[in-house]
């Protein structure tokens, strides 16, 4: 019995295809949270003791001037002194800890925002289990975005299309931060649209100096470079040596310093996924995507193309053979290929 309209992806070895469900689920919308009131800490009063007048006398609304009566009590009821009140959702409020707690243990991270949202529950239980259910939320979330990012990257390189690994660094006498984020995704959206470039990427800040870059694997087509790619001999600071780097000049002129790897003569595109995916686990940041990069492409599946089912229990993937044959709506279109795929409709 064939399988119609499966959705077929890579997992790096072999294409595995999906069977599409009889039942697919629908997806609920969450009931909407109340607000509660959240209290930042006050700010810390930078005046020393020192810096205050020195006091010889008792002072009182007899013998004290009105000047000095209005210092006391605007140094009493000083407003940076109140804390800061401010209206959110207790989900809101659990990103913000999540945020802030990303840089220490697992096991920290947790009692940290359980001990900061403790007073919005009744009980420390109630607290604690909603934490547990958030974090198991992340935890999913990231490993959804791994999968997808994987499934992308493997579609492309069945058809050998990423060929560069980049960095983009921004010089503080062209831009701020903000305006080199902004600038740099205009400039790739533009590349993507006009001359067919495709990128995965994600923002990175140096360990030491805190600085933002973009990283990325891009696929370039023949043709459609902009610039010129130069060589150029610098310094490292990281490494302590000379080094000879591959720049280029669009970049650099718009942005302050770019660095082209070329992954077919001198980089590995498995070590370039693996540095994507660390950074995006160790940060929490978001994979940013650039040009055409499906997840899958929809083929029919004969019975003789299926080599097992990959889940038993399941059933609901089938590993394919690596010469299975693609057919789009009952017409066969040909024996899996890069032409061939460039042919299939697309989906993610």
């Amino acid at each position: 019995m064939p399988y119609g309209n499966c959705k077929v992806y890579s997992d790096g070895s072999h294409f595995i295809a999906i069977p599409p469900t009889t039942k697919p689920k629908r997806r609920r919308q969450p009931p909407p949270e109340e607000l509660i009131e959240v209290k930042s800490n006050p700010q810390e009063n930078t005046d020393s003791p020192t810096d205050m007048p020195e006091l010889t006398q008792d002072i009182s609304e007899d013998n004290c001037p009105d000047t000095m009566l209005e210092l006391t009590e605007e140094n009493t009821n000083c407003p940076q002194d109140m804390p800061e009140i401010r209206l959110m959702t207790k989900k809101d409020y659990f990103e913000e800890l999540y945020a802030a707690n990303l840089g220490v243990k697992k096991s920290k991270r947790r009692a940290n925002i359980i001990k900061s949202m403790r007073d919005y529950f009744d009980t420390y239980g109630q607290a604690e289990t909603y934490v547990d259910r958030n974090l198991a939320r992340k935890e999913r979330n990231l490993i959804t975005r791994r999968v997808r990012l994987t499934r992308k990257i493997n579609l492309q390189e069945v058809r050998n299309e990423f060929n560069y690994f980049c960095t983009f660094t921004y010089s503080d006498a062209m831009h701020t931060e903000e305006s080199f984020k902004k600038k740099l995704r205009t400039a790739l959206r533009h590349l993507t649209e006009r001359r067919n470039w495709k990128f995965v990427g994600v923002w990175e800040r140096s360990p030491e100096k805190h600085r933002l870059h973009f990283h990325g694997i891009f696929y370039i087509p023949e043709g459609a470079m902009v610039g010129e790619l130069i060589e150029v001999k610098d310094y490292s600071v990281k490494k302590g040596i000379m080094q000879t780097t591959i720049q280029n000049t669009y970049f650099n002129e718009r942005f302050g310093r770019s660095d082209f790897e070329n992954l077919n003569e001198n980089g590995s595109i498995g070590e370039a996924i693996s540095y994507l995916l660390k950074y995006m686990e160790k940060s929490g940041e978001k994979i940013v995507y650039g040009g055409e990069l499906p997840q899958f492409f929809i083929s029919d599946v004969m019975d003789e193309d299926v080599v097992c089912l990959y889940d038993e229990e399941t059933s609901n993937k089938l590993i394919l053979y690596d010469d299975f044959t693609c057919w789009d709506e009952g017409v066969k279109v040909g024996t899996v290929s890069d032409a061939t795929i460039a042919q299939m409709p697309k989906c993610n």
